[in-house]
């Protein structure tokens, strides 16, 4: 029994030194910086809720899951490229998917609002919350950028 207490603190005391939890490269401030008013008079309101107050579309509601277009996805609130076209692929789980997110362009933080600890995305320019990281995607990187499709603009390629 004193074996399966002290066994049961080590797996305790290690799962709470995790590696999403030091993972915390958000910046305290961003380029773009602007007020909840602000952000209104330039954001729909499905696009304020998602960016803005770190909410989550309905799977399979954004025109972007299904886009197998050529073409750069920029941040929403601030233009900010983010992801490639190239780099999506359908993960089925009714957001848009990503194997990597153009470096630089994106900054993380450790969120947790389920009770657990999630890498969550934001845009590196103006901090607007895009989705999160998850250890599941496609072999090329084992990543899955789990991303709102309101928080993206699709620019095709010329």
């Amino acid at each position: 029994m004193k074996n399966l207490i002290l066994l049961f603190a080590a797996l305790v005391l290690y799962s709470c030194n995790t590696e999403a939890q030091t993972k915390n490269s958000i910046p305290e401030t961003f380029k773009i910086n602007k007020t909840e008013t602000e952000w209104k008079a330039i954001l729909t309101p499905d696009q304020f809720y998602v960016l803005i107050k770190s909410g989550t579309e309905r799977p399979f509601s954004s025109p972007l899951n299904k886009n197998y277009k050529t073409g750069t996805y920029h941040c929403a609130a601030c233009n900010t490229p983010l992801f490639l076209s190239e780099n999506k692929f359908d993960s089925g789980t009714g957001w848009p998917s990503f194997d990597r997110e153009i470096k630089g362009n994106v900054a993380f933080s450790t969120d947790y609002n389920l009770g657990y600890s999630r890498t969550e995305e934001h845009c590196g320019t103006c901090g607007g919350h895009l989705g999160h990281i998850f250890n599941d995607g496609p072999k090329t990187t084992g990543k899955r950028h789990c991303i709102n499709g309101d928080a993206l603009i699709f620019k095709p390629s010329n």
